[in-house]
């Protein structure tokens, strides 16, 4: 590898940094998990969580059955939480392209690895009603299952999207059944990857709003990335 070629992290960081996550998400906060039996055991694997608050990331890497790779915007990797979140093995996402991250997290998955990634892109309503393709570009160039994942409680309505919640709040984190997605025979790569987005979507959006008719954690009303912008 050339020092121009995306760096793919080593499977080292997950196995003591999941740790950290699992202590956030169990001790610091009450976090419910439920379909982790969903997740493949081996070989690679992509979840696909919605996003709605800054904690979603270490809470995701903390409760996953296995250790993981999550893709995190770059503007995280400064200073002390920077130099956490290399060593831990997580990838730094630039949301205006992404090429880099991609190639590193599609590295991890040939080998075998489980990555994290939020389709939404931004943290906000976490509703999934929009997914980038990034996800299901991996999913088929990685040959890999993806398994939706709702995660609920992170933020409230009224709370920044960088907003870290209280001591012991209550959070849920759902797996859902694992999608396999393939390219038919004599489908083009862009429709494959146009019809495989919306199913990864579909698919996470009904787990999602399953999650939160059962457990009471409604999702945020508000979308303060959106309404910033308008």
């Amino acid at each position: 590898m050339t020092s121009s070629e995306p760096h793919v992290p080593s499977a080292r960081g997950p196995r003591w940094s999941r740790w950290i996550g699992r202590f956030l998400a169990r001790v610091v906060w009450s976090t419910d998990v439920v379909g982790a039996h969903h997740v493949p055991a081996d070989g690679p694997v992509l979840l696909a969580a919605n996003h709605t608050g800054i904690v979603d990331g270490p809470i995701l890497h903390g409760v996953a059955p296995r250790p993981s790779h999550v893709l995190v915007k770059e503007e995280m990797f400064v200073g002390p939480v920077g130099w956490v979140l290399r060593a831990a093995g997580q990838i730094p996402v630039d949301r205006e392209g992404g090429r880099s991250a991609l190639v590193a997290a599609l590295g991890v998955l040939r080998r075998g690895g489980l990555v994290g990634v939020f389709p939404e892109g931004n943290r906000g309503r976490g509703d999934a009603t929009s997914a980038r393709a990034g996800v299901t570009w991996l999913a088929l160039n990685g040959h890999a299952p993806v398994v939706p994942v709702a995660v609920l409680g992170t933020r409230r309505t009224g709370e920044s999207v960088n907003h870290v919640p209280g001591l012991r709040r209550r959070l849920h984190v759902e797996f859902g059944e694992p999608l396999v997605l393939e390219r038919a025979p004599g489908t083009s790569g862009r429709a494959a990857l146009v019809e495989a987005n919306e199913a990864i979507r579909v698919a996470l959006a009904d787990l999602v709003d399953r999650a939160a008719a059962r457990t009471g954690l409604a999702l945020p009303t508000d979308d303060p990335n959106r309404e910033r912008t308008r």
